[in-house]
């Protein structure tokens, strides 16, 4: 570090030009990597990547303006001269890659990547958590978990780094074994498998084998970490072992699982869990409410203790957890009639994330006179199943004790039809038309969820919602 508080050196001109094979036009050194030239930070090296509907060498000139430490391009652009520090490359996309190829290389970190049909980036945020006091941590952002957010994760990773958790997604086959060959991790939490993007799936056990495509990037001395209350857990076992990955850590309530689930307390805005972690009984305290969170939490301190580090250590800090924006953050909202609460869960949906939710809500408080609202928007990528799995959320929503339900879209006009009259809200056919309805409806006292997939805007209900009035009081967890 050149000075107190100053953002280490992460990438030399050199080491950059080394690990993508292109030419610096002057010498530069910098502290982090960006794509995006409205949030970078100054001294960040600016990738100009060109995307289907964008090109970053049209921000060039501006990421230096604003900063950047160089730039890395692969063509002229306007305002970007020689004059300027940059990295020139033959293509920006496969010169991202090789940085995080190097970063990869160099590092000595214990690397846990997560993948799954529900759960990953909640899974990933409690492991950096858990671990960031034991040694310092390096994590991907948000749901960078793709194959642009996954090299730009590595190539962002701490030299120093003492533990690297990566999410990796996918919606096809293919996607997942080609980002854990570039992370090679020493741990991988597969979190379940279920029918989300079916649509681009002929079966559910299809979905599991593009999952198990993680194993492949791993080692034989690497840990595979699965559910073992999920049906798919013998087939997943069988992909790990035909990879080469012999070492396997369950989680679940089985009672064969190695991170085991003795007993839990939900409430409405946590949970009170003992558990058994290879063999060793722990009793901790999880600052975010729902059974599908209890599962979460084994599974992180499995991979805590398949990476070495102390887990009970670990399981102390899930006392301080607090979602991400868009997945199940709390607002109390305070109007000139009086407060409603908001859980915002508008980021993503799927069948198996929408029951969890429901759960939640069902365990809310409500003021006086209050009712249990759920808004909900569209499960996408379900192909020809949507119809049913749309259908199918009926049942959950009586038994989780909601009063009423809002909703927009084509797959869910199948579930409002569905709802006996009692609960049916307004529908809508998209989400800013359903907002106004919802607006006139809310009350003070009121509980409401907004969920459904990030395609469906629910995030525009969130907003209108918000801006009745201002966030009031915060829940007792600090959500």
């Amino acid at each position: 570090m050149t000075a107190a508080g100053a953002r280490k050196v992460l990438w030399s001109a050199e080491e950059a030009r080394q690990a993508t094979g292109g030419r610096n036009t002057r010498d530069w050194q910098a502290t982090g990597v960006s794509i995006d030239s409205r949030s970078l930070q100054p001294g960040d090296v600016f990738v100009a990547l060109k995307g289907p509907s964008f090109d970053g060498h049209d921000f060039a000139g501006k990421a230096i303006e604003a900063g950047a430490a160089a730039a890395m391009v692969h063509r002229d652009a306007d305002g970007v001269d020689e004059s300027m520090p940059l990295l020139i490359v033959d293509d920006t996309f496969a010169a991202l890659w090789r940085l995080g190829t190097a970063a990869r290389e160099r590092s000595e970190a214990r690397l846990i990547a997560v993948t799954g049909s529900v759960g990953k980036t909640g899974t990933k945020e409690a492991l950096r958590l858990c671990l960031s006091p034991q040694g310092l941590t390096s994590a991907s952002i948000g749901s960078f978990n793709n194959h642009w957010g996954v090299p730009l994760s590595l190539a962002r990773m701490d030299r120093e780094a003492v533990y690297g958790i990566f999410e990796l997604g996918m919606n096809h086959p293919g996607e997942i074994r080609e980002l854990s060959a570039l992370v090679r991790p020493h741990v991988a939490i597969i979190t379940n498998i279920e029918p989300a993007h079916i649509g681009n799936f002929t079966s559910i056990s299809e979905i599991a084998d593009a999952k198990a495509e993680i194993f492949e990037g791993m080692d034989a001395n690497g840990t595979a970490v699965l559910n073992r209350d999920n049906a798919l857990f013998h087939h997943l076992c069988t992909k790990a072992e035909d990879a080469g990955v012999s070492r396997i850590l369950s989680f679940g309530q089985h009672k064969e699982a190695d991170a085991r689930l003795l007993d839990c307390s939900l409430h409405a805005t946590c949970s009170a869990v003992t558990a058994s972690i290879r063999g060793r009984e722990i009793d901790y305290c999880l600052a975010m409410p729902g059974s599908h969170w209890v599962m979460n939490s084994l599974a992180v301190l499995a991979a805590v203790s398949a990476a070495g580090a102390d887990v009970v250590q670990a399981s102390a800090q899930l006392a301080n957890l607090k979602p991400l924006k868009g997945r199940g953050e709390r607002h109390a909202v305070e109007t000139p009639q009086g407060i409603f609460h908001l859980i915002d869960d508008s980021y993503n949906a799927n069948p198996t994330s929408m029951r969890a939710a429901f759960e939640v809500l069902g365990r809310t408080s409500l003021g006086a006179g209050g009712r249990r609202i759920a808004i909900l928007g569209d499960m996408l990528e379900l192909g020809t199943q949507s119809q049913e799995m749309h259908a199918s959320l009926a049942d959950p929503l009586r038994a989780a004790g909601i009063d009423l339900v809002f909703s927009c879209g084509s797959g869910t006009a199948t579930l409002h039809e569905k709802l006996p009259e009692a609960l049916r809200g307004s529908h809508a056919n998209d989400s800013k038309a359903l907002a106004a309805e919802v607006c006139k409806a809310v009350k003070s006292g009121d509980s409401l969820l907004v969920k459904g997939s990030l395609g469906s805007r629910m995030a525009v209900v969130v907003e209108a919602l918000l801006a009745l009035g201002k966030p009031a009081l915060k829940t007792a967890n600090g959500q």
